[in-house]
């Protein structure tokens, strides 16, 4: 890869991990730890399009109270009494308020295959938006380090797992998932975030 190749690919890696940790409960190290500066910048680099919304996002954090996004947060993913955008893709491809359905033991079984494993310890549910966009950013570092070493039986073995998992299972619940944060949230951050997110993804599908 040129040397301006190889500044897009990483930025798709960045950009996708720091997505990722959005979907966590808010917290204020984000902006310590250059959370939002990395997704601006790995945006501009990527497409155009990325970034408005990548730094509205930044703007809103950085202008936002902290008890409001937290309270956001809450109401969207967790409840208690109803949540507005459960952010587990079970919800969403079954047609039922189920979780850990059969579409989350065929992801757990594409997570597997691409060597993506999650913590003892992790509390959440392996079809969390959070988890699968930890599992794209692990095939888009493995896709990029096959281009880099010229290992081209594996960066089709990869692009392969990546394009069955965005076809079965992301790509398919990010944009009802998408609309219901667009619907409830109450906090720009949130809608920004999730537009971003649904671009990303699809501008992803489109990456052999």
């Amino acid at each position: 890869m040129s040397d301006s190749e190889n500044q897009i690919a990483l930025a798709r890696e960045d950009l996708c991990r720091y997505l990722a940790a959005c979907y966590y409960q808010p917290e204020r190290e984000f902006e310590k730890e250059g959370v939002f500066v990395t997704i601006v910048n790995a945006a501009t680099l990527i497409h155009p399009a990325l970034m408005p919304l990548a730094t509205a996002l930044e703007k809103e954090f950085n202008a936002g109270n902290g008890d409001s996004l937290l309270l956001d947060y809450t109401r969207l993913f967790i409840g208690p009494n109803h949540t507005l955008a459960q952010p587990y893709g079970s919800v969403w491809l079954e047609g039922e308020k189920t979780l850990m359905g059969p579409t989350t033991q065929d992801v757990l079984g594409l997570y597997r295959e691409g060597g993506f494993d999650m913590d003892d310890s992790f509390r959440e549910l392996p079809d969390h938006i959070a988890v699968e966009l930890e599992f794209l950013y692990l095939l888009i570092f493995r896709q990029n380090e096959a281009r880099r070493e010229g290992n081209m039986e594996h960066l089709e073995a990869i692009t392969a797992l990546k394009k069955q998992f965005l076809g079965e299972h992301l790509e398919r619940w990010i944009g009802p998932f998408t609309a219901a944060i667009q619907a409830g949230a109450q906090q720009p951050f949130y809608r920004h975030l999730a537009e971003l997110t649904a671009l990303f993804v699809a501008m992803e599908s489109r990456i052999e």
